[in-house]
């Protein structure tokens, strides 16, 4: 196949153009003396560069023309990558002034995990000069290069058949001991580009890590950017991207997750440079939602949300599309619809909404036959992962699911919480929230959230053992305040008091307000229960009777 810049050859130099497409060199020789012969002549005639793409039994895939500067590579994703890293393929291609490889050469060698790149210099008259060839070397480290340099073509000496199948293998060995799983997990390089201070970003990073692991990824390595400006076609610096998709290509990485919202544009142009997914965060957690949602209500929610955040992402479909479908970010009830137009999509979008609407309604009576009751209601709310399910568990005696890993919980779990004198609240379990949450992705879950519009007393729940939890705090006064709860009474609770310093326990507890306690220990509820019978009966003397009635001791 003939690529590149053909416009104004002759119709001779195009056959002859033809003829090199049509030759089959020796799978022992890097390149042949009559082969590379006859290139130099053609670019020494057409004053071009001309190359050709070499697979490794010999045959000739593609013959390439550039300009006097460079050549130009085309796809090569339908040559997949070995166990090795390599790609199988190998690029020679003619200098008309004899310089040596340059820093895009050796950059498409990488990005492409090419055997060799090869340039032959032009002489003044048309033959071969100097030669020179670069390959990778097997390293666990950043990618390495090894670089040949020879003033005289006809001094190239190398069993390129032997040599690549040593290397080959020895780039396999490696890839054997540092990055092959055999668990069918997606292999991700989590990246964030921040203009914040070193620990924000390291902090969010550490945070995106953690919902990797809520979604089964095999989390390889991590990548940060702190760029002055950032950059709008790709967010990280074009060099910056190079550096991320080599170590990408060379761990074996099979998804790129971004800790920040990339835009259409941005996805499908760091799409076009690399064979890997690309992903953000909000993508991620869609994938988690999708995961985890069991009721129709969060169901028809994920559904509803991934149709809104593909829907700007449909126009220009092809690789940058092709690559999200399916694993992460592609999971869920409406994975089989990310590639219907938008005119489908939307007429979709309008369907679920009307459907949440009406199930909406179902929920709306539930909630009025309990305000009607006149049961305090009571809802827990909190950053993901600070225990909500468990304190609601160890209050109730109840067994809604628990896990160690952010939203774990998606749906919203009621359960009465008795009293003595025949009091109850009803108690109620609600979504973790996180920061910098998308509007779309705040408004997914939407019907979760409706209960806290009803509850009498929001127990904010914190993890006291989080060295950034009072960020967490803020985080999720920002959100109460975006839902338009921020003066909803509330009563901050910390979590975990078994993993901080006992002597800092009441410091900090007078500070902000709060009671404490173990969800794991019913003993500590004590605190907790005084203060939401004070709240809500503040006329009856209950508070030793609750201890007893409870049974926390």
């Amino acid at each position: 196949m003939i690529e590149g810049k053909t416009t104004g050859l002759k119709a001779s130099q195009i056959q002859a153009l033809e003829r090199i497409y049509r030759r089959k060199i020796s799978a022992d020789e890097l390149i042949t003396s009559e082969l590379a012969r006859y290139l130099c002549e053609l670019s020494f005639e057409i004053q071009r560069q001309v190359g050709v793409v070499i697979d490794r039994s010999g045959t000739i895939q593609y013959v390439i023309v550039g300009d006097d500067r460079e050549i130009v590579i085309p796809d090569l994703s339908r040559f997949s990558l070995g166990r090795s890293g390599l790609r199988g393929l190998r690029c020679v291609h003619t200098h008309l002034k004899q310089e040596p490889l340059s820093r895009d050469d050796l950059t498409d060698l990488e990005l492409l995990r090419l055997d060799s790149m090869a340039a032959i210099g032009v002489r003044d008259d048309g033959l071969p000069g100097n030669f020179e060839y670069a390959h990778l070397l097997p390293t666990k480290k950043k990618a390495q290069l090894e670089t040949v340099t020879l003033r005289d073509f006809y001094r190239l000496d190398l069993d390129f058949g032997a040599f690549i199948q040593a290397l080959d293998q020895e780039m396999e060995r490696l890839a054997d001991e540092t990055v092959v799983l055999d668990d069918g997990r997606e292999r991700a390089l989590l990246i964030s580009v921040g203009q914040g201070s070193r620990r924000q970003v390291e902090d969010s990073l550490d945070e995106l890590e953690e919902l990797a692991r809520t979604a089964d990824l095999a989390v390889i390595d991590r990548m940060i950017q702190r760029p002055r400006q950032i950059n709008p076609r790709f967010l990280v610096g074009e060099g910056k991207l190079r550096e991320i998709v080599i170590s990408a290509l060379q761990q074996r990485a099979t998804l790129l997750v971004f800790d920040q919202e990339l835009t259409p544009t941005q996805i499908r142009s760091i799409s076009t440079i690399t064979e890997m997914k690309v992903i953000d965060r909000s993508q991620l957690i869609l994938d988690i939602f999708a995961r985890r949602a069991q009721s129709r209500d969060g169901k028809v929610q994920v559904e509803l949300a991934q149709l809104k955040y593909i829907l700007p992402r449909l126009r220009g479909k092809g690789t940058a599309m092709s690559r999200l479908m399916g694993g992460i970010g592609g999971r869920g009830p409406g994975e089989t619809k990310l590639e219907i137009d938008q005119r489908r999509t939307r007429d979709k979008i309008r369907r679920l909404e009307k459907q949440l609407d009406s199930l909406g309604r179902g929920r709306m009576q539930r909630r009025q036959k309990r305000i009607r009751a006149g049961v305090p209601i009571v809802s827990i709310v909190g950053y993901t992962n600070a225990g909500k399910s468990t304190l609601l568990n160890a209050l109730t005696q109840s067994e809604v699911l628990t896990e160690d890993l952010l939203f774990a919980t998606l749906d919203t779990a009621t359960r009465r919480l008795r009293f003595p004198m025949d009091r109850e609240v009803i108690i109620t379990d609600t979504v973790g929230f996180i920061r910098d949450l998308p509007p779309s992705l705040l408004g997914a879950f939407k019907a979760t959230l409706e209960e806290l519009e009803d509850a009498d007393l929001l127990l904010h729940l914190v993890d006291l053992s989080n060295p950034r939890f009072d960020e967490q705090i803020t985080a999720v006064d920002k959100i109460l305040d975006e839902l338009e709860l921020g003066r909803r009474q509330r009563l901050l609770v910390f979590n975990k008091i078994d993993k901080v310093p006992p002597e800092d326990l009441p410091h900090l507890c007078r500070r902000y307000q709060a009671v404490a306690v173990s969800a794991y220990d019913r003993k500590t509820f004590s605190a907790l229960l005084e203060e939401m019978q004070r709240r809500f009966w503040p006329e009856e003397d209950l508070l030793t009777g609750a201890s007893c009635k409870l049974d926390i001791n």
